[in-house]
C-alpha cells in the first residue's frame, strides 16, 4: 500500500493485533511506514479509524534504539502441534514499552520479517564500513573468521568461490546490537535472499538486546543440516527403551570455541574469460540467482567451501584451546524451591541475598506454579514469581534477564550480572515431559544452555516422579530427560545435556528415604544424626549403584530435610498421610573446575510445604587471551593452507555392512563402527541424501553423529540406531517398508562411502488398524505377512460398506465373523477394569519401560490370561495402542464434523453411529470403561476433565494436513465432545 504525503511517497504495510495492558487486550493496527528510506512503526489505537485517518496515533522510529523481542515461550501440558499466538515486546525512542499479541500466520511472519529488515538497514546506515564481521554479536568478543575463498579446480577451468561483499556492515560497532531471531517460522529474521554474508546472518541470529530483559528463542530454528540427518522427534518415554546418554566423545563439537580472527586474504583465481575473450566478473545478483537454482537440501548437505573451511578452523581451535585460554573464577548462585502452587507472599532476599558478595550468575528453579498443573495454561503466576525474584536479587549488583523457560508448573530463570552480559552467547532452551505418553508435563524437566566466555553451561531443573516406592520411576525420568532433552542452535547440530563443560542439575528430585517410620526419622533429626539418615537416602543409593546421576557430584548435606512441612510453618507434616521427612530438593553438578562454596536450606521462607535450597559455586571459566588466540589461529590457517594444497582427505571404516536382528516396535537397537582419518589433512564428513531423497536415511534410522570433523589419525565412534515408532510402524507392519537402507557418507574434497543397512522386522499389533485387528483371531506374530496384507485390504473394504455390512457380519458364519472389538483392546481394558479401578493416579503416572515392552511383546505373541506389569504400565500400553493407530477411533474424515457437533449431544451420538463398525464399537467400549472409572475418582484421582483431555488427544486426532492448523479452540471442542459422553452417557 502506498500513500502520497506532500511530495514524498509513503509505503505502508499493515497487520492487525492486540495490545496486552493490565490483563486486558485492546485491538491495534500495526503499520510499517517508509518515508524516503526511513522506517517508522505506527500503532493505531482503533483499527477502524484507518479508513478515515491513516496517520498513526503512535509512531516509533526504527533505528538503533528500536528493539523487537519475543516473550519467553510456555510449553504446554500435552505436546500438541498448535498455532499459538505470537507475543512480542516493542521498545523504541520516545515511546512506551508495548506488549503485543498477533496471530502466528504467514502475514504476521512476513510483516515482522520486514520490520527486522528495516531495523537491520537502519543500523547498517550508522555503522562504519569495511569492519570485520563478527561471528558472535556480543561486543568485545573476537570477530568471526571469514574464511578465504577456496579455489575449485576442474579439468579445464579455474572457478573462484563467491567472495563475501567487502561492504558488509559490521555488527560489532555502533550503539545497537541485533536481537535474537524468533523461532516462529523465522518470523523475525531476515529472508535468506537478503543476507549475502553468512557471518552477518549468524550475527543477526545470535545477538543480544541492549536491555536484555526478554530474549527471543532461537532453538526452534532447528539446525537444517541435522534436520536432514535426523528428522524424527526424540522418542517419548513410552516409545523406546532408550539407553542412558553417552559420555561426551572426544571429537563431538560443542560450540563454545571463540570466534577466530579474520583469515588473511588469499590469492583469487582469475575470473572466467567471456565468449569474446573479455573477463566476466559475476555480480552479487548473478551469484545469488545462480545459487538459488540449487535445491535447499543440496545447499544444506553441501555447504560452501568457505563454511567447511571455517568449520575445520573452529574444530582445530577447540583442540588447541588450552594454548590461548586462562581460567578465571566466577560465582554461580543456584536455587530450587517447590512452591506448591502458592504465590509469593514475602521478600525472597533470605534465599537470594544470603551472601555478602553478589554472584555473577543466578540460576533459579521452581515447580508446581499451578495448583491444577494438568490444565494450567495461564502465565500470570509465573510472572508474579519472576518479578518477586527480580526484586530480591543482590542489591550490590545489577542483573540482566538471560532466559525464562516454563513447562506447565516447572520454571527455570537465569540472570547474569550486567558486567558480564556481553560474554553470554549461544542461549538455547529445552523441555521434556515425562508424564504419561511422554507428553504430560506435570513431571519432567526444563533446561537452559549458554556459553559464558569460552565455557559452555547447561542448567537443568526437573520434577521427578513422586511417592516413596517409585524410585525406579525417578531413575527412568532422569534417563529420559538426559536422552530426550536437546538444545538447538542455528548452524549447529543439536546438543545434549552431557555435551557441555559444566552441567548443574537442580530440582524437586523427589528421592525419599528407605525408612518408613516418620517418628523414627524425626527422632534422628532431633539428635542431628543426619549422616545416618543419608545412608538411607534413595538418591545416594541410586548414585552408588550407578542407576542414576552416576557422574554427578553433590556437596555434603548439613541441613535438615526440606520436605514435608505444614504450609506456612516449620512443623513437620501433621496431615493424615504424615509424610516421612526427606531431602527431596537437591542440587548436583558435573564438570571440571567446579567448587561448591555453600549448600544450604532457607528455613525463613514458609510459603510452601517445601523449603528452598541453594548452592553457591565458584567455577573456573575459560577466558580467551586475545594475543595468544591470534597466534594459534594464524598457525592453524598456515598449516591448513599447506595441507589443502598437498593432501587429499581419506577415511577408513571398521565396517560397512550392518544387520539388525528382530527389530520390534518401540525397542531401540544400536550398532557401531569406527571411522579413522588415515590421511594427512583434517577432514569434514557428513551423511548426505541419495538422489531424489530429502533425508539421508529412512525415518526409523539415525546416525549419531551425522557429521563432524576429524584430525589426522583421529578415530571417531559412530552409532547407527534403529527405532520403530508410531510414525513408522504401520508401513513396516503392512510390508510397504522394510528394514533396508543405504547410507551415503560424504567426505569433503574426497570420495563417498556407502553403508548397507539390513534387518528383519517383527510385526506388531501396535500400529495396525482396528479393522485388521478385529479380523485377527490369533496373535499377529503367528500370521504371515502376506495374510496381514490381505486382512488390511479386507478391512479397507469394510470401511467402504454401508451400515448394512454390520448386519451381514452378525449373520455370517462364526469362522469368518470379525471380532466386535480387537482382542488387544479388550485384554488391556478388562485388566484395568477388574484390577485398577481404585489405582491411585491412574492414567497420570507413567508405566515402567521394561514392563511396557513386555506387555507389547506379550500381546504380539500370545493371548495372555494375565497381562504382565503394574497397573500404570498396562494403562500406558492402552494409550500407546490408541496413539499408534494409523486411523484414529474417530476417523479423519469425520474430524471436522466432530468439532462442529461438540456443542450438541444429539449430533455427537449421530456422528458416532456413522463411524465404521470397529471404530464405533471401540469408541463406545472406551466411553463405558471411562464412566466406570469415574465412579472411583475418590480413589484413582481421575476426573472427567482429565480423562477427556487425555483421550481426546488420542481418539480425535486432526488429519495430517490439518495438524499445523489446529488451534486451542479445536482442542477444546474435541475435549467437549468426549466430555459429553463421559457426563451424559451414550443412549444408543
Amino acid at each position: 500500500m502506498s500513500l502520497i504525503a506532500g511530495d514524498k511517497l509513503v509505503k505502508r504495510q499493515t497487520v492487525k493485533g492486540q495490545e496486552l495492558r493490565d490483563g486486558h487486550k485492546e485491538p491495534r493496527l500495526l503499520s510499517l511506514i517508509e518515508r524516503s528510506g526511513d522506517y517508522v512503526l505506527g500503532v493505531l489505537a482503533n483499527p477502524d479509524a484507518v479508513v478515515t485517518s491513516p496517520v498513526p496515533q503512535l509512531s516509533i522510529p526504527i533505528n538503533s534504539h528500536f528493539h523487537l523481542v519475543r516473550e519467553a515461550e510456555e510449553a504446554l501440558l500435552i505436546d500438541f502441534p498448535i498455532n499459538s499466538p505470537l507475543r512480542v515486546r516493542v521498545q523504541g525512542e520516545r515511546a512506551p514499552e508495548l506488549l503485543l499479541e498477533l496471530v502466528d500466520d504467514e502475514r504476521s511472519q512476513a510483516f515482522f520479517a520486514q520490520v527486522k529488515k528495516a531495523k537491520h538497514q537502519a543500523v547498517s546506515k550508522n555503522l562504519p564500513p569495511r569492519k570485520m564481521v563478527p561471528l558472535v554479536p556480543a561486543p568485545h568478543v573476537r570477530p568471526l573468521p571469514v574464511a578465504s575463498p577456496r579455489v575449485t579446480q576442474t579439468a579445464s577451468t579455474v572457478v573462484p568461490a563467491p567472495k563475501p561483499s567487502s561492504a558488509a556492515p559490521s555488527l560489532n560497532s555502533g550503539s545497537g546490537t541485533v536481537p535474537f531471531t524468533s523461532g516462529v517460522a523465522a518470523a523475525l529474521c531476515l529472508p535468506a535472499s537478503d543476507v549475502q554474508d553468512p557471518a552477518l546472518s549468524l550475527a543477526l541470529d545470535f545477538g543480544f538486546e541492549d536491555h536484555f530483559s526478554h530474549a527471543l528463542k532461537v532453538e526452534e530454528r532447528k539446525n537444517q543440516q541435522n534436520r536432514m540427518g535426523a528428522p524424527r522427534q526424540s522418542p517419548s518415554v513410552t516409545a523406546v527403551t532408550m539407553a542412558p546418554p553417552l559420555p561426551p566423545r572426544k571429537s563431538s563439537y560443542t560450540p563454545s570455541c571463540p570466534p577466530a580472527p579474520a583469515l588473511p586474504p588469499r590469492t583469487r583465481a582469475p575470473s572466467l574469460p567471456g565468449r569474446e575473450g573479455t573477463l566476466i566478473t559475476p555480480t552479487n545478483k548473478e551469484r545469488r540467482a545462480s545459487a538459488e537454482r540449487f535445491s535447499n537440501v543440496r545447499q544444506t548437505m553441501f555447504p560452501p567451501p568457505s563454511s567447511q573451511r571455517e568449520g575445520l578452523i573452529k574444530h582445530s581451535l577447540a583442540k588447541k584451546e588450552k594454548e590461548y585460554v586462562d581460567i578465571h573464577s566466577f560465582r554461580f548462585f543456584t536455587g530450587t524451591w517447590n512452591v506448591n502452587g502458592q504465590s509469593p507472599e514475602s521478600s525472597l532476599k533470605p534465599w537470594l541475598c544470603c551472601d555478602p558478595q553478589p554472584p555473577d550468575v543466578y540460576a533459579l528453579g521452581s515447580w508446581t506454579l499451578a495448583q491444577r498443573p494438568f490444565f494450567y495454561l495461564d502465565s500470570s503466576k509465573e510472572q508474579l514469581w519472576v518479578e518477586a525474584v527480580e526484586r530480591s536479587l543482590h542489591p550490590k549488583a545489577k542483573y540482566n534477564h538471560v532466559r525464562t523457560i516454563r513447562l506447565v508448573g516447572m520454571m527455570l530463570v537465569v540472570f547474569v550480572n550486567s558486567e558480564h552480559r556481553n560474554h553470554i552467547r549461544e542461549v538455547a532452551v529445552g523441555t521434556v515431559g515425562t508424564g504419561v505418553l511422554g507428553k504430560m508435563g506435570n513431571k519432567g524437566g526444563v533446561g537452559v544452555r549458554f556459553v559464558f566466555h569460552n565455557t559452555s553451561f547447561c542448567i537443568v531443573n526437573s520434577h521427578l516422579a513422586a511417592h516413596v516406592e517409585h524410585f525406579e520411576r525417578r531413575n527412568q525420568d532422569y534417563k529420559d530427560i538426559c536422552a530426550r532433552m536437546s538444545f538447538h542452535l542455528l548452524d549447529y547440530p543439536p546438543l545434549s545435556i552431557v555435551k557441555h563443560d559444566v552441567v548443574i542439575w537442580l530440582g524437586d528430585l523427589n528421592y525419599r528415604l528407605f525408612m518408613y517410620d516418620a517418628s523414627e526419622v524425626k527422632y534422628l533429626i532431633s539428635k542431628n544424626e543426619l549422616k545416618r539418615l543419608q545412608e538411607c537416602d534413595q538418591l545416594n543409593v541410586q548414585r552408588q549403584t550407578h542407576q542414576a546421576f552416576t557422574d554427578f557430584m553433590e556437596g555434603e548435606i548439613g541441613f535438615i530435610p526440606t520436605y514435608k512441612y505444614d504450609p506456612k510453618t516449620d512443623r513437620w507434616d501433621s496431615s493424615g498421610k504424615c509424610r516421612v521427612p526427606a531431602w527431596c530438593d537437591r542440587i548436583l553438578w558435573r564438570g571440571s573446575g567446579v567448587k561448591q562454596l555453600h549448600y544450604r536450606s532457607h528455613m525463613e521462607l514458609k510459603t510452601s510445604d517445601h523449603k528452598p535450597v541453594s548452592a553457591l559455586f565458584s567455577i573456573g571459566v575459560k577466558v580467551v587471551n586475545e594475543q595468544r588466540h591470534m597466534r594459534v589461529f594464524e598457525e592453524i590457517v598456515r598449516t591448513m593452507d599447506r595441507m589443502e594444497n598437498e593432501f587429499l582427505p581419506s577415511l577408513s571404516l571398521s565396517r560397512r555392512e550392518f544387520h539388525f536382528e528382530n527389530v520390534k516396535f518401540c525397542q531401540l537397537q544400536r550398532e557401531r563402527f569406527l571411522m579413522t582419518n588415515d590421511g594427512q589433512a583434517p577432514c569434514h564428513f557428513t551423511f548426505i541424501p541419495k538422489p531424489n531423497d530429502s533425508q539421508y536415511c529412512k525415518p526409523w534410522l539415525r546416525a549419531e553423529p551425522c557429521y563432524g570433523f576429524l584430525e589426522p589419525n583421529e578415530t571417531l565412534e559412530i552409532y547407527l540406531e534403529v527405532l520403530v515408532s508410531k510414525d513408522t510402524v504401520t508401513l513396516l507392519n503392512s510390508g510397504e517398508d522394510s528394514i533396508q537402507d543405504i547410507l551415503v557418507l560424504h567426505l569433503d574434497r574426497g570420495k563417498d562411502y556407502f553403508l548397507s543397512i539390513t534387518g528383519n522386522y517383527l510385526a506388531s499389533c501396535f500400529g495396525t488398524s482396528l479393522e485388521t485387528l478385529c479380523r485377527m483371531k490369533k496373535p499377529i506374530r503367528e500370521i504371515p505377512v502376506t495374510k496381514l496384507i490381505d486382512l488390511e485390504e479386507e478391512s479397507f473394504m469394510d470401511q467402504e460398506k454401508s451400515q448394512v455390512s454390520f448386519l451381514l457380519v452378525e449373520s455370517s458364519g462364526t469362522e469368518d465373523r470379525p471380532l466386535k472389538i480387537p482382542k488387544e483392546v479388550w485384554l488391556l481394558v478388562n485388566h484395568l477394569y477388574t484390577k485398577a479401578c481404585k489405582q491411585e493416579d491412574l492414567f497420570q503416572t507413567p508405566g515402567l519401560k521394561d514392563e511396557l515392552q513386555n506387555i507389547i511383546d506379550c500381546l504380539d505373541t500370545s493371548i495372555p490370561e494375565v497381562i504382565p506389569g503394574c497397573n500404570h504400565s498396562v494403562a500406558e500400553a492402552l494409550l500407546v495402542l490408541l496413539e499408534a493407530l494409523p486411523e484414529p477411533v474417530v476417523c479423519y474424515e469425520l474430524y471436522q464434523r466432530c468439532l462442529e457437533a461438540s456443542h450438541d449431544s444429539r449430533l455427537c451420538r449421530q456422528l458416532v453411529s456413522q463411524l465404521p463398525r470397529a471404530h464405533r464399537a471401540v469408541f463406545r467400549y472406551l466411553m463405558a470403561f471411562l464412566r466406570e472409572l469415574l465412579k472411583y475418582s475418590h480413589s484413582n484421582n481421575l476426573t472427567a476433565n482429565l480423562a477427556a483431555t487425555l483421550f481426546a488427544s488420542l481418539l480425535i486426532r486432526a488429519p495430517p494436513n490439518l495438524v499445523s492448523k489446529q488451534t486451542a479452540q479445536d482442542r477444546q471442542k474435541a475435549i467437549d465432545f468426549i466430555l459429553g459422553f463421559l457426563m451424559g452417557g451414550d443412549e444408543e
